[in-house]
């Protein structure tokens, strides 16, 4: 019955199909469905075709797999360069057809300030005089030694004076707070330690409500104490009402006043700054850069600072041209897109994502690395999501479990062209970590990609199968799926002597701060990039499985999902506060995953900013990467 020929038919074609799919007995005829289907798909839609057959078209095709657009013709494999397609069967392959790199060559050559013997003489002694002003013994100032600090932080250029900074917060906790107070004072204070690991108790804000447990209205006089308090409250844990009641209140009250354009500048700029972003959500990088902008406007802004900040901002920004116009070579090299042009082009997106876990000059090894291999990572997602079919996928994983040069063979054309630059990636990493006594190192981050590339595979199963699992089965791969984990571990070579195996050990075993890592970046990966990936055909997302589960909308279980996003935030703000672990693994290690969050946070907040690259990232990356500071903005 199935074999008959379908181009003069097609409707009652996809009819018996569908019949016999309902009916529950298409198990028995797979290889004779999946045939038909196959030539229904090469014929393409037809134009003059009923609304029921396009739909039913439509529906089956994309049950089995089939990457049907809703608009427009659909584009078969077989357009793609022959190069890529080797000696595969004639199959459909789900492609994305992402948008392309948008930078071209600009970063092969990039053009940098000129910087001489006598400028880098400058900003040492700059750097120095900034150090002495942390060491003035302030005692009877002590919201001035907060500003200071504060000042220091914002302007990014607090990674200079790490030791001065954490021994002037030991003695600021240890003199606890002043009963006399202001909420500016007491925000910033609290901020300040907290950002710093030092458990502050909230309860220190109970001063500030009034006798019916509400935030007293008076405070409202205060613009820059709620500011501070609004920051505060972004620290805050589970179980702490106070600062949720706080981040209601000043919320509330900051954008009134934004609206109501009541506000002077540079405050006004402040105030829009943190509603748009708060501190410690803030990929550190650019709130530095816009701080930089807002500071000098200050007219009490101190003209060493601001000068030794900019120079600062500009000396790293030329030594990060470097980096990336050394990977530039790299990756211009491998010509991934030209041999799989199916897969996104994404390395400056890329440094730009691990330039936001640390950006300081001691990491530029580990930055190296890491931006190689999330190049990789990349590519790699894209064959399992956007090209790769059913037989090939399953080759693809046991290569990356063997991890073995030997099983290229087996592979098709274009996986060989993308396996053997992975390994020899890894084997130069080792290589060099053998020089710093710590080749160890890098089989870590290998055996997290091979757990990756096997959660890959079980995605493309449910996908293939056309099954939509509960939230809780789905987190438990997805959590491995986005890659955090791994990113988390491989940012760790390369960050110098302080290593140790206890250290990988620990983050190896999915500790709960990583773990809510891996919960955010999926959820807000989900929530932002599920509609283009549903259209294109992709496996269910987290918004697909809740609304499944829960029986509920799109809009319903986006919201769900955004609470649990921002619990997340308490999570790992409990981990680098509260924890044991906070005590145990030192501060560098724990920062580099709060900055991947941060990181992913940004890239997300308007979109994939990683697979379509808008407005939001091209800013972010000329702000870091292309454009300096012009240096007359020191000369207020």
């Amino acid at each position: 019955m199935i074999p008959v020929d379908v181009d003069h038919e097609l409707l009652q074609k996809l009819r018996l199909i569908d019949t016999i799919k309902r009916l529950g007995v298409s198990y028995h005829f797979e290889t004779e469905i999946e045939e038909a289907l196959h030539r229904v798909y090469e014929l393409d839609g037809q134009d003059d075709q009923t609304l029921e057959a396009t739909s039913l078209r439509f529906r089956l095709l994309r049950e089995s797999g089939f990457p049907v657009p809703s608009v427009g013709k659909e584009m078969s494999w077989s357009k793609l360069p022959s190069s890529t397609q080797g000696s595969i069967s004639n199959r459909s392959r789900p492609l994305a057809n992402f948008p392309p790199n948008v930078w071209g060559d600009i970063f092969l050559n990039p053009s940098k300030m000129n910087i001489d013997g006598a400028t880098q003489l400058q900003h040492q002694e700059l750097k120095e005089e900034v150090r002495r002003m942390i060491l003035v013994d302030v005692d009877d100032e002590l919201l001035q030694k907060l500003r200071l600090i504060d000042t220091i932080k914002r302007l990014g250029v607090s990674y200079h004076f790490e030791t001065e900074i954490d021994e002037a917060l030991h003695y600021v906790f240890e003199l606890d707070g002043q009963d006399n107070q202001t909420l500016e004072a007491t925000s910033l204070r609290f901020r300040l330690l907290r950002e710093s690991g030092f458990p502050v108790p909230c309860e220190t804000f109970g001063r500030f409500k009034d006798d019916e447990g509400k935030f007293s209205k008076s405070l409202t006089s205060d613009v820059k104490g709620l500011l501070e308090l609004y920051e505060a409250a972004h620290l805050l844990v589970h179980g702490e009402e106070i600062l949720e009641e706080a981040l209601v209140f000043t919320t509330a009250y900051l954008e009134s006043a934004k609206a109501g354009g009541i506000l002077e500048c540079p405050l006004s700029a402040l105030v829009s700054n943190a509603l748009y972003q708060p501190i410690r959500k803030a990929l550190p990088r650019l709130h530095a850069r816009r701080f930089i902008a807002i500071y000098q406007d200050d007219t009490s802004h101190n003209k060493t600072l601001l000068k030794f900040a900019v120079l600062d901002f500009n000396l790293l920004q030329n030594s990060h041209k470097e980096e990336l116009c050394k990977l530039s070579r790299w990756w211009k090299d491998l010509d991934f897109s030209t041999k799989l042009p199916f897969a996104r082009d994404r390395l400056v997106e890329g440094y730009f994502w691990m330039l936001g876990m640390y950006f300081e000059p001691k990491y530029s090894l580990g930055r190296e690395i890491l931006t190689k291999i999330i190049t990789m990572i990349s590519i790699m997602d894209d064959i399992y999501d956007s090209y790769g079919i059913f037989e090939e996928l399953q080759l693809f994983t046991n290569a990356i479990q063997r991890w073995n040069i030997d099983y290229i063979d087996q592979l098709p054309e274009y996986m060989k062209l993308f396996y053997k630059p992975l390994l020899d990636i890894y084997r130069e990493a080792e290589e060099t970590m053998a020089k710093q006594g710590q080749s160890y190192s890098v089989q870590y981050s290998i055996n997290k990609l091979k757990q990756l590339s096997e959660s890959y595979f079980l995605e493309f199963k449910w996908y293939h199968e056309n099954y939509i699992p509960t939230l809780e089965e789905y987190m438990r791969v997805a959590t491995i799926s986005i890659g955090a984990i791994g990113l988390v571990i491989t940012s760790f070579i390369g960050m110098g002597d302080v290593l140790t195996p206890v250290i990988f050990n620990w983050a190896f075993n999915n500790p709960k701060i990583i773990v809510a890592c891996s919960i955010h970046g999926r959820l807000f990966d989900d929530i932002v990039s599920h509609k283009f990936e549903q259209e294109r055909g992709h496996s269910a997302s987290a918004v697909e499985c809740y609304m499944k589960e829960h029986v509920v909308s799109e809009e319903e279980a986006c919201n769900e999902l955004k609470k649990q996003v921002d619990n997340v935030w308490k999570d790992i703000n409990h981990e680098m506060i509260f924890s044991e672990t906070s005590k145990l693994v030192p501060v560098s290690f724990l920062t580099r995953v709060l900055n991947l969050i941060r990181t992913t946070e940004f890239m997300y907040m308007i979109g994939d900013g990683y697979t379509h690259v808008g407005k939001t990232t091209k800013d972010g990356i000329n702000a870091l990467l292309i454009d300096p500071i012009p240096v007359s903005t020191s000369k207020n």
